[in-house]
Formats: C-alpha cells, structure tokens, sequence
C-alpha cells in the first residue's frame, strides 16, 4: 500500500466512523454531514503544515471532542462556549497554563475554519478566555563554558559517530541553534566565506540566518566531514550521517550521494 492510499487516521482517535473516501472522522465530526467530514479533514491536511503542530492540534481536537461526546454533545454543530469553556476549566486543572493555551488554539482555529467553510455560524471557542501564562524568566538551561567544555572534551572521537556527536553539541552549543536547526543543515550550509568557515541555520516559521563558526566549532565541522568521508554511520539516537567526497574549490561540501549532513535517512 503506498502512502497516498492509506487512510488518514487521526492522533490517539475517539470514537470514529469511517467516512468511505478513506479516512477515519470523529464521531461528532461524521455526525455532522459530509461537507462537516470534508472540511474537517481539510483543516488538518491543508491549513497546517508543520507536522508538529498537526500531530499537537490533533491531540487536542480529539480529546475535545471525545470530552464532548460522553457530555452528551451529539454533533460538532452543536457544541457552545459553554462546552469548550468547561472542558478548558477541566485541562487547567491537570495540564500546565502553555499547555492548555495550545489545545485551546487549536479549538479555536478549527471552528474558525468550520465557520469559513459555512459548516457553523458562529465559532464557540472564539469567547472564551485561557489561563493566564507570564513568562518573566526562560526556562531552557544554559551551560556553563566549563560544562560545555567538559561534555565536549568527554565524547569519545575515535569512531565517525562520536565526531559526528561533538559536532552535533558544538554546533547548537556555539550557534544557539534548535536540534531541529542543526539536523536540518544540509551539506551545502557549511561553506567558506572571508576566509571562515560558516553555517547557514533554517529555524522555526521558514526564518534562515547564517553565522560564521566558532574556532572549535570549524575545526570539530572539518574533523566531522573528513572523517565521514570514509564510513557512513548511523547513531543509536536515530541521527543519521552521510558520506562526502571532498571540499570544493569554492569552499563549499560536496557529497557523495545524499545532500543531508545531519538531517533525515
């Protein structure tokens, strides 16, 4: 079966019924009607493309609904702000305030979607109010230069998969980049210019900047990339790495056969 014939099933799925073209509906959601099942589907198939924020929006919209159902709720027409109001009062009582500002977005921009699809009149979600969440200090630990020399000096640099880990640390280390940042680099994000070896870094919401490298980062980069020229290795923390050719004229990675450095198999 390839993937565009498997039926599009939604994150851990309430009571459903299988709507005929393929894919598994809520049971409110199928209640509603075909163009109700139509446009639901769309809602996630279309309007969100990052496919964290599918599966968490999914989550979401699944538990509400099946919050709804065993209330009694007999479609997704019919639901009120009186039902998403209760149902948030409920996850603010067992789930952290960022938490249950997410699910409640995702509520929100679900029944705007319906609503614009003239599935409802009115988004009942569109009232109500989240708990309130004041961030006034991050919580994302930092270390310290000592730590991070310490974690750095620690991998075992023997195999292709300890450099390509001490690369892997230095880079997000060094630049501050997300891990999703650092494992989305391609081959030709790490070039030369100015004489300086430097990165090119994608992050959330489609921004990229690129950065020259630290004086440890360029040399872990270039001890990486020479030793993957000769064993592709594939971590047991899933990460894979690739193998590379040499390093063009103009300073540019050249690969052997994937353009991925860090990223997907």
């Amino acid at each position: 079966m390839d993937a565009s014939s498997r039926p599009l099933a939604l994150p851990r799925q309430a009571p459903a019924q299988f709507d005929g073209g393929g894919a598994f509906l809520p049971t409110l959601v199928a209640a509603a009607g075909e163009r109700a099942g139509l446009r639901f589907l769309e809602f996630f198939a279309t309007v969100i493309r990052n496919p964290h924020t599918r599966r968490a929006y999914g989550r979401a919209v699944v538990d509400f609904l099946t919050w709804c159902e065993a209330h009694g709720v007999a479609s997704i027409t019919a639901v009120q702000p009186l039902h998403v109001a209760a149902w948030i009062e409920a996850q603010t009582r067992e789930r952290a305030a960022p938490s249950v500002k997410q699910q409640l977005a995702a509520i929100r921009h679900l029944f705007d979607w319906l609503v614009t699809g003239q599935v409802i009149p009115v988004n009942p979600a569109a009232s109500v109010r989240g708990p309130s969440h004041v961030v006034r200090q991050g919580r994302t630990p930092v270390l310290e230069p000592a730590e991070a020399r310490a974690l750095l000096d620690s991998i075992d640099v023997a195999t292709p998969t300890g450099l390509r880990d001490r690369t892997l640390i230095a880079l997000m280390v060094y630049s501050f980049a997300r891990i999703g940042a650092a494992l989305g680099m391609r081959v030709e994000d790490v070039f030369t210019q100015n004489r300086r070896l430097w990165v090119w870094l994608r992050e959330k919401g489609g921004k990229a900047h690129a950065m020259p490298c630290h004086h440890s980062l360029e040399e872990y980069l270039t001890a990486y990339l020479a030793g993957a020229s000769e064993t592709p290795c594939v971590n047991v923390l899933g990460f894979w790495s690739v193998a590379y050719r040499r390093v063009r004229p103009q300073g540019r990675f050249a690969p052997a056969k994937s353009p991925v450095a860090f990223g997907d198999p």
